[in-house]
């Protein structure tokens, strides 16, 4: 292994050496708890260690760093102390999660670094929007993220470099290339000789080194750091390297041929730099063993420090609260003016209203730009705010709606557009596993909302027109709204923009342009969480949302001879259950109306609160009607049979009998 100093001096050098040593002491100390069964796993960067050491401290203290498992040196060069570490890796209440999540699966804003899940690529996603907030900011900062030579058969690798590519962002992606994902060789998981060759497809810089060279990691990344704060722009670097662990300690390495341990043994990071700088008269016996020594010593108590820290508190008040970044809205009352508007518009002007009071707000989405978007809600948006703002994305849901955490952890408000709602199975990981989860992991807000145009009733087909609100209502962390008229689809909207929680906002692709009513002027809030009440009687009760609610409305209008109480209840994450009591008190026959299919719909929620908190207000059992459980037909007279629709009237019949 060949070294080159060029222009650092004997202290910058040790100090290297220090800061490569430690980590690897740290790590054969964990191995030894191990066997001991103090603690209960470890992902082993042991013979890789030069890459997380060299390419942090090449990197500014306030640049952002997104690591993987296996990159103890990430943490250590940016001065975690060993006692906050290992609190967290022990699950300490003194831990970055608090006990919540394990390993390196956390972020810190106090040391800008931004840790994975256990997906392994989504966090590639996160760099590009940090980066992307750095440019809007006019700030010359570089992004580094890791990603190991498996995670690049990912989408999200494929995504991320792409978006990065396309957008010039100064974001440095590092390949950890150590030969295996777990046990898999890396002839069974790609075909091109070279990794940094995939660059050439993106068509950006593409670099190749010797990972185990600490200098020759430093100096390539210090180098691209420097150019990329200038002169913006993504690359990609290789670095060569081996595992000489197992993926973790349990997995163990059998699989791994044993001429290839003492190949890599032989360049083993630390003793090759160790014998360099004895060559350089830097380093000698005794001066290692001293340095040892003081390493040893402040581990040893670093360790036993954090084995006596508390463990979490167990209360499920804070467990819950803790889902969401504390936010208490604060409604801002409409003006006394209106003006008539269709629910698309009112959308529009919405959008319009926070982009003008949030000049950190970014637009992101297919076609949005110039184009005005699929259904030219933003039609103006870019000669009004820029195309910096209002951007157009690949087609790689993904990858944006993770470049929208990274402009909420950069400082920055995000919406992103999924084209059709039926499109978020494409980023249905990024939401359910990052957005919803990554308050209570680590205390971070997820400032993003993902509005979702959504529904049938346009013969669309099972690929346009689904109604997929359900696959997010059971996961915690999330805020839903979904409006059913323009007054509400402006303020909703206003409202989940204000709001630094992650909100997906359903809005009724029908609805666009088929309904207008007056809508306020100017700025205003609806309350999130708060139901109405259109319709009072005492009959029965028809609880819905979206385009159910004109289904009722229409129903009730034709058979004035039926007194009901109507429920929209506009908002489905936190849900109104104190109006829906109220309802059920008042009438005792209830029915749940939504246009989603009926197993597992979200009715099947409010049908079992109903009947565990009101059982002894009913009359009647709670009767829900809901579309088929089929895919969405295209043919009009089939969608027209699969919609909850053609069952109202049947269902109110049904539920009057009692």
């Amino acid at each position: 292994m060949q070294f080159n100093r060029k222009d650092k001096d004997d202290k910058f050098l040790l100090n290297l050496y220090k800061r490569l040593l430690y980590p690897r002491m740290v790590e054969e100390k964990m191995l030894k708890l191990l066997r001991q069964g103090r603690i209960g796993k470890w992902f082993s960067g042991i013979g890789q260690e030069a890459i997380a050491v060299g390419s942090t401290l090449a990197m500014q203290s306030d640049e952002y760093i997104l690591p993987m498992h296996r990159n103890l040196g990430v943490f250590t060069s940016r001065d975690i102390s060993l006692k906050k570490l290992m609190a967290q890796w022990q699950g300490k209440a003194t831990g970055f999660t608090k006990g919540r999540d394990r390993s390196f699966h956390f972020g810190t804003q106090d040391y800008k670094i931004i840790g994975m899940i256990s997906h392994l690529g989504p966090q590639m996603a996160l760099a590009d929007g940090i980066a992307l907030a750095d440019v809007l900011a006019n700030k010359q900062k570089a992004t580094l993220v890791y990603t190991g030579e498996g995670a690049t058969s990912e989408g999200d690798f494929h995504e991320a470099v792409n978006v990065a590519a396309v957008w010039n962002l100064p974001v440095i992606f590092i390949i950890e290339n150590n030969g295996y994902g777990l046990s898999t060789p890396k002839s069974e998981q790609f075909r091109c000789k070279h990794l940094v060759d995939k660059a050439i497809g993106y068509g950006i810089e593409g670099v190749q080194i010797d990972g185990n060279n600490i200098l020759e990691v430093y100096d390539t990344i210090n180098q691209l750091a420097s150019e990329i704060r200038k002169d913006p722009r993504p690359v990609l670097v290789e670095c060569l390297t081996f595992r000489m662990r197992g993926h973790e300690e349990a997995s163990g390495t059998k699989y791994v041929p044993q001429e290839l341990f003492d190949e890599w043994e032989k360049k083993d990071p630390l003793s090759n730099y160790e014998s360099y700088l004895i060559t350089q008269g830097i380093l000698t016996s005794d001066s290692i063993i001293d340095i040892k020594i003081q390493i040893k010593k402040a581990i040893e108590l670093e360790v036993e420090e954090a084995f006596e820290e508390p463990e979490p508190k167990v209360d499920s008040i804070i467990e819950e609260s803790d889902m969401y970044f504390p936010f208490v809205q604060k409604v801002i009352e409409p003006a006394s003016s209106s003006t008539e508007k269709r629910y698309l518009d009112a959308i529009t002007d919405g959008l319009d209203l926070a982009m003008q009071k949030y000049p950190n707000l970014v637009l992101m989405g297919q076609d949005i730009a110039d184009y005005g978007g699929a259904f030219k809600i933003t039609d103006g948006f870019t000669a009004k705010y820029g195309k910096g703002r209002v951007r157009n994305t690949p087609i790689c849901e993904s990858a944006i709606v993770g470049a929208g955490l990274g402009l909420s952890i950069n400082g920055f408000k995000a919406i992103v557009e999924m084209q059709f709602a039926d499109f978020v199975t494409v980023g249905f990981n990024q939401i359910v596993n990052n957005l919803a989860k990554t308050h209570y992991r680590w205390g971070e807000k997820a400032d993003v909302v993902v509005r979702m145009p959504t529904g049938a009733g346009t013969a669309a087909g099972p690929f346009h027109s689904q109604s997929n609100e359900a696959w997010f209502t059971k996961t915690p962390g999330l805020k839903i709204v979904y409006p059913a008229f323009p007054e509400d689809a402006k303020g909703l909207l206003l409202a989940a923009i204000e709001d630094p929680n992650p909100v997906l906002y359903f809005e009724h692709k029908y609805l666009y342009r088929s309904l207008s009513s007056p809508v306020p002027d100017g700025y205003f809030t609806t309350e999130i969480g708060k139901a109405v009440k259109l319709t009072d009687g005492k009959q029965f009760t028809i609880i819905t949302y979206g385009l159910g609610v004109h289904w009722a409305l229409d129903y009730l209008k034709n058979n004035p001879e039926f007194d009901a109480t109507l429920i929209d209840l506009r908002t489905l994450q936190p849900w109104d259950k104190e109006t829906v009591l109220a309802a059920v008190k008042l009438t005792g026959k209830v029915i749940i109306l939504h246009e989603d299919t009926l197993t597992n719909g979200f009715g099947a929620e409010i049908s079992a609160w109903i009947g565990e908190h009101c059982f002894l207000h009913l009359d009647a059992p709670v009767m829900r009607c809901a579309s088929l459980d089929t895919a969405i037909p295209m043919n009009k007279a089939l969608e027209d049979n699969f919609l909850a629709k053609a069952r109202l009237a049947e269902t109110i019949e049904k539920l009057l009998k009692f």
